[in-house]
C-alpha cells in the first residue's frame, strides 16, 4: 500500500499542487491582476481635475468613478463565483480583461459624467472584478506549502502598481490629455487577457491515472484469482465508466455554495473582516488632507503616501514568508489578528501627531501593518474554507465587504466636515480595527480551538476530500458486485476453480461454526479466507 509504480498495483500519491513550475507564471499573472485591481481605481484620480473642467462638475462627482470601480470589484463577488464555478477561471478572466479594456476605451469618447460612470466605472470595474477573484482561486490551486509566500508576493502588486500607474497617468495627461490617457490605459488593461491566458487548469491526466491504479489495487486486494484478476479489473473499469456515464446527467453543480455559512470559522472571519474594512481605509484617504491642515507643504504631504507604498512593497512578501513557517502557519489566524491589532494601535497612537516627523513615523508603521494585513487576509480565508470552496467564499466575503466600504470612508468624511477634527476620526478608525483584531483572536480561541472535538480516526484517508473517498468506496462496491458476477463461469477450467473455492469455503464455514461464527458488521465486506481483519474493506453502505 505504498506509493510505488501504479503498474505494480500500488496506490500512487494523490495529486498535489506543484508549488512551483508553471505556478510561478500563474503567480506573476496574479501579481499583475492584483496590481490593476487595487491600484487602478486610485490611479485614475490624477485625471479628476481635467474632468472637472471639461464636464463642469465638482470633485465629489468625479470621485464617484473610483467609488463605482471599487463597488463593482467588491459587490460583484457572488456573480464572479457563479461564473467561475460554471465556466472555469480562464474564460472568465479573458472576458474580464476585454470588459476592463473596452470600458476605458469607450470612456475616452464620452461627452458627460453619466457616460463616464457607465464605462470607466461599471464596465472597467466589472472587468477587473472578473479578473481579480479567479486569479486568487488559481493561485490557491497551484500552491499549497508555499501558498503564504505566494499570497504575499501577489499582494505586493498593489503598492508596486500604485507607485507606477500614478506617475504614468500624470505623464499621459500632460502629453495626450485625459482622453488619450484613458485610451492608452485601456490598452494596458488588455494585459489582463494575457494574464488570464496563462491561468491553465492543472492537468487532470494524473488524477485519472491515479483512479485507474486505485481500481486495480482494490480489485487485486479483493479478488486474489491469479490470471482471472485482469479480466475482473477490465470489467471493473468498464462498469465504472458506465456508472459515470449514467450519473453524469443527474449530477448537479453548485454555482454558489452557501454551505460555507455552516463553517463557524468562516462566520468569524466574515464578521471580523466587515469591522476591519470600516476603519482600515480611512487613514490613508484622509492622511494628505490631515497633513496639510497641520501646516505640511503640498509636495511633502503627497510624499507621505509614497512612504506607505514603498514600505508596503517589502512588508507583504516578508509577511508571507513568516506565515509560511511550519510553526507559524497552523496559527496564521492569530498572526492576522496581530497584524490588525498593530494597524489599529498605529492609527490611535498617530492621532496626536502634529509635525511632519511624527507623520513620517506613522507612515512607516502603518505601511508595515497594512502590508501584513494585505498579505494575510486571503491566506487566512483559504486556510479556513479550503481551495474547493474558496471560489464561493471569496465572492460572499467581497460582497459583505462592499457594504463596509460604502459605510466606512464616506462616514469618516462626513464626520470631518461636521467636527473639523481629524484626531477623532483616527481614534474611531483605529478602535474599529482593534475591535476586529480582538474579535477574531478571541472567537477563534473560544469557539474553534476550545470547542474542537477530536475527530474519529479515518481508516482510509484521502487528500481529495470526502467526495473522492465516497467515489473510491463506491468503486469498491462495484468491484465486489462484478466479482460475484464473475463467479458464474462459462469455461471448464473456471468451473473447476469455482467448485474448489466453494468446497474450501464450505469446509471453513464448518470449522468456524464449531468455534463460533464470524461476526458480520454493517459497512464491512469480509474476505473469503475467514475473518481476517487485514482483508476487511470498509464502505459506507450496501
Amino acid at each position: 500500500m505504498g506509493r510505488a509504480d501504479p503498474e505494480e498495483g500500488q496506490l500512487p500519491a494523490p495529486v498535489k499542487p506543484p508549488d512551483g513550475g508553471w505556478g510561478w507564471i500563474v503567480l506573476f499573472g496574479c501579481f499583475v491582476i492584483t496590481g490593476f485591481s487595487y491600484a487602478f481605481p486610485k490611479a485614475v484620480s490624477v485625471y479628476f481635475k481635467e474632468l472637472m473642467k471639461d464636464f463642469h462638475v465638482g470633485y465629489s462627482d468625479t470621485a464617484w468613478i473610483s467609488s463605482i470601480m471599487l463597488a463593482m470589484l467588491y459587490g460583484t463577488g457572488p456573480v464572479c463565483s457563479i461564473m467561475v464555478n460554471q465556466f472555469g477561471c480562464r474564460p472568465v478572466m479573458l472576458i474580464g480583461g476585454l470588459l476592463a479594456s473596452s470600458g476605458m476605451i469607450l470612456a475616452s469618447f464620452t461627452t458627460n459624467i453619466i457616460e463616464l460612470y457607465l464605462t470607466a466605472g461599471v464596465l472597467t470595474g466589472l472587468g477587473m472584478a472578473l479578473n481579480f477573484q479567479p486569479s486568487l482561486i488559481m493561485l490557491g490551486t497551484y500552491f499549497d506549502k508555499r501558498r503564504p509566500l505566494a499570497n504575499g508576493l501577489a499582494a505586493a502588486g498593489s503598492p508596486v502598481f500604485l507607485s507606477s500607474l500614478s506617475p504614468l497617468g500624470q505623464v499621459l495627461l500632460e502629453k495626450f490629455g485625459w482622453r488619450g490617457g484613458f485610451l492608452i490605459m485601456g490598452g494596458l488593461l488588455l494585459n489582463c487577457c494575457t494574464c488570464g491566458a496563462v491561468m491553465r487548469p492543472l492537468d487532470m491526466g494524473m488524477k485519472r491515472k491515479m483512479e485507474k491504479a486505485q481500481d486495480k489495487y482494490e480489485a487485486k486486494e479483493m479478488l486474489p484469482m491469479g490470471g482471472k484478476s485482469e479480466e475482473v479489473i477490465s470489467t471493473t473499469d468498464g462498469s465504472k465508466k458506465a456508472k459515470k456515464a449514467k450519473k453524469k446527467p443527474k449530477k448537479g453543480k453548485k454555482l454558489l455554495d452557501f454551505s460555507i455559512f455552516s463553517n463557524r470559522g468562516f462566520i468569524i472571519y466574515t464578521i471580523s473582516k466587515f469591522i476591519l474594512v470600516l476603519g482600515l481605509f480611512v487613514p490613508p484617504i484622509l492622511l494628505v488632507n490631515y497633513a496639510k491642515d497641520t501646516g505640511v507643504p503640498d509636495t511633502e504631504a503627497a510624499f507621505l503616501l509614497s512612504i506607505i507604498g514603498f514600505i508596503d512593497i517589502f512588508a507583504r512578501p516578508a509577511c508571507g514568508m513568516v506565515a509560511g513557517l511550519k510553526w507559524v502557519r497552523p496559527h496564521v489566524a492569530y498572526l492576522f489578528s496581530f497584524a490588525m491589532l498593530f494597524n489599529g494601535l498605529t492609527d490611535i497612537c498617530s492621532a496626536r501627531a502634529s509635525n511632519y516627523t511624527g507623520l513620517v513615523i506613522f507612515c512607516v508603521f502603518f505601511g508595515i501593518s497594512y502590508g501584513m494585513v494585505g498579505a494575510l487576509q486571503f491566506e487566512v480565508l483559504m486556510a479556513i474554507v479550503g481551495s474547493q470552496k474558496f471560489s464561493s467564499a471569496i465572492g460572499l466575503v467581497l460582497l459583505i465587504e462592499a457594504f463596509a466600504v460604502l459605510i466606512g470612508p464616506p462616514s469618516a468624511g462626513r464626520l470631518v466636515d461636521a467636527l473639523k477634527n481629524y484626531e477623532v476620526i483616527f481614534y474611531l478608525a483605529g478602535s474599529e480595527v482593534v475591535l476586529s483584531a480582538l474579535f477574531l483572536a478571541m472567537a477563534t480561541y473560544c469557539c474553534l480551538n476550545r470547542g474542537k472535538k477530536t475527530p474519529p480516526p479515518e481508516k482510509n484517508p484521502s487528500a481529495g476530500g470526502g467526495s473522492d473517498t465516497e467515489e473510491a468506496e463506491s468503486d469498491v462496491q462495484e468491484a465486489e458486485e462484478h466479482s460475484s458476477d464473475n463467479h458464474q463461469p462459462s469455461h471448464g477450467p473456471d468451473k473447476a476453480m469455482v467448485a474448489a473455492n466453494e468446497e474450501a469455503n464450505h469446509v471453513e464455514d464448518e470449522q468456524s461454526g464449531e468455534g463460533g461464527r464470524c461476526p458480520e458488521g454493517d459497512g464491512e465486506v469480509l474476505a473469503r479466507a475467514g475473518c481476517n481483519a487485514d482483508q476487511t474493506v470498509e464502505r459506507d453502505s450496501f
